[in-house]
């Protein structure tokens, strides 16, 4: 079965204040979506919420994902459904070696007595640190502890690869990187690409979709999606701004206060 997850009407909140106002959005397995829009629209937002994060409340709509409803679902279980998010600012875990932490993750998506083998581990591990060219210490290392930005986002590719998930969000995975590491991150992802898994990019430069071929374009303003297109719509949107949508469609120029 192809790989569907469905976001309807969807809303969500911080502290009260309304930053998702109603996101449509529909990705099968096989299709890469991005998002782009100007700071402050509510991009980082709609990906914290779909994985769950406490500081979002969400007032409305529904995400299903192969039709099972995500939104009822822990954060742990929405993970083991098969939804992955690439965060921008991946977390430090002092006293949490990488291959302890990417084991236990691949084991909590397991039935208990079908954990994976150590030595099966390994070399999974071992095989994608090399394609990501990631220095084979890291594995023995602290959880993203001492890791520049373009380590950690590597380091959230190798989480990727190893966990396979259905539908991935890759929130801003282009940030803070330079030209090899950004080729080397994109490379894991196209590696990636099937008909079974979707991805959802969200990102601000046209750089990374340059390397990672989009299928559809949304540009997100106000907390909604206002603009859908092809590949042709992010170009457009690197060599003449933001404006020219907002013109069009007649935006006011405010932001709705959240990445």
């Amino acid at each position: 079965m192809t790989t569907q997850f469905v976001i309807d009407g969807l809303k969500a909140a911080i502290d009260g204040k309304e930053i998702l106002k109603g996101i449509n959005l529909e990705i099968k397995g096989g299709e890469i979506h991005a998002i782009m829009g100007p700071n402050g629209t509510g991009k980082s937002t709609l990906a914290s919420a779909l994985m769950g994060h406490p500081k979002y409340e969400v007032t409305e709509g529904t995400a299903t994902l192969d039709g099972e409803d995500l939104l009822e679902m822990e954060v742990d279980e929405r993970a083991r459904a098969g939804l992955f998010l690439a965060m921008q600012y991946p977390s430090e875990i002092p006293g949490v070696t990488n291959s302890d932490f990417l084991r236990s993750a691949i084991n909590a998506r397991r039935e208990e007595g079908n954990e994976i083998s150590l030595i099966k581990f390994i070399r999974q591990m071992e095989g994608k640190m090399k394609d990501l060219e990631m220095n084979p210490e890291f594995a023995h290392r602290y959880l993203n502890e001492g890791f520049s930005g373009g380590e950690k986002k590597r380091n959230e590719i190798l989480q990727m690869m190893l966990l396979d998930p259905k539908i991935v969000v890759l929130d801003e995975i282009d940030s803070g990187l330079d030209i090899d590491a950004l080729r080397i991150v994109s490379n894991g992802v196209n590696a990636m690409r099937s008909e079974e898994r979707g991805f959802l990019i969200i990102t601000h430069y046209q750089r990374l979709l340059n390397y990672i071929k989009p299928d559809f374009v949304h540009v997100m303003m106000q907390g909604r999606i206002v603009k859908s297109g092809g590949p042709e719509l992010a170009e457009r949107l690197e060599n003449e701004g933001y404006d020219w949508v907002k013109e069009e469609l007649g935006i006011v120029d405010e932001t709705v206060g959240q990445a």
